[in-house]
């Protein structure tokens, strides 16, 4: 009798550890596969050691409570800094490269993610089929949609297990955002000009770029939101004359300082003559605040104290 109650034991034990095994490292045993803009993103299991591309990239990854698996970011010659929240465990992440990612430093360094903005990979950026064959996962930031770049914070709560905080930081953003529509509800739209660098003409933001939809949700409109075939362009200065913005939006970021840009701006013949420039309308930003990432309702409060103050 007793003979069998041991067998019988054993028995349930048994089974009971080959029932409970795979649900220890379920993460570990399913491959997810991902859609990231066109690209397949095939997932094997949580990925230990992580690399951003763009301090827009590294803070969201921080704002999700990840950045004990950053081992190196890049692009922080685009940024002046990050906010106060992220800040202590931004400081902490060694950076393989001050601008754009090389290919050397990226497959060196012993990453198996990365997660960076679009315009490092391509024709004369990081070939993403080879760094698969380095066994690194590449997911793009490529957001041009408020849509777009929540459906990017909800793929990395999947991919990294944290969907609550991925789902807990999209509807921080949305109510703060949606404070500021509330805000901005019969008010006339501000005419708005972004002014990233001038020399020949200014280079600014189209109605595709992502800062199009940030301006538009603090109550104003790019001037330029006509044009969507690319999102960075170029435009004269007589177009901005007849536009005539009533705000004009400066990048913050590496050189020339905010202060040598806007002197370049009143010393301009034909800048120098707008009402929004007489009056110092400006409002100053980071560069990576317009960037699809952590900063969305950061930078729609800042544009709107800037376009009504």
């Amino acid at each position: 009798m007793k003979r069998i109650i041991v067998s019988v034991l054993i028995a349930l034990l048994f089974v009971t550890g080959c029932r409970s095994n795979p649900n220890q490292n379920n993460k570990e045993d399913i491959n997810m596969t991902y859609n990231n803009y066109g690209h397949e993103v095939i997932i094997a299991g949580i990925p230990q050691k992580i690399v951003t591309l763009g301090p827009n990239c590294t803070e969201l990854m921080i704002a999700l409570g990840l950045e004990n698996l950053i081992i190196g970011n890049t692009l922080n010659n685009h940024s002046r800094g990050a906010l106060e929240e992220y800040k202590e465990a931004y400081e902490a992440i060694p950076e393989i490269n001050y601008g754009s990612a090389t290919r050397e430093a990226v497959v060196t360094s012993g990453a198996d993610f990365i997660y960076g903005i679009d315009w490092e990979f391509g024709d004369s950026g990081l070939d993403i089929n080879e760094l698969n064959q380095f066994g690194i996962t590449v997911y793009m930031n490529s957001a041009t949609t408020f849509e777009e770049i929540y459906q990017e914070i909800e793929d990395l709560g999947k991919i990294f297990d944290v969907e609550d905080k991925a789902t807990e930081f999209i509807n921080n953003q949305e109510s703060r955002i949606e404070a500021i529509e509330v805000s901005i509800k019969n008010k006339e739209p501000i005419k708005v000009l972004v002014y990233d660098s001038g020399n020949d003409g200014v280079f600014t933001a189209s109605g595709s770029n992502f800062e199009s939809l940030l301006i538009e949700k603090a109550g104003g409109i790019n001037i330029f939101n006509d044009i969507t075939n690319k999102q960075w362009i170029t435009v004269s200065y007589e177009e901005i004359i007849q536009r005539n913005p009533d705000v004009i939006i400066i990048h913050d970021y590496d050189s020339p300082s905010v202060e040598e840009k806007i002197n370049q701006i009143k010393a301009n013949p034909a800048l120098s003559t707008l009402d929004c420039v007489k009056n110092n309308k400006f409002v100053v930003i980071s560069l990576e605040s317009v960037l699809p990432g952590s900063r969305m309702a950061y930078s729609v409060e800042t544009f709107y104290n800037g376009f009504y103050e």
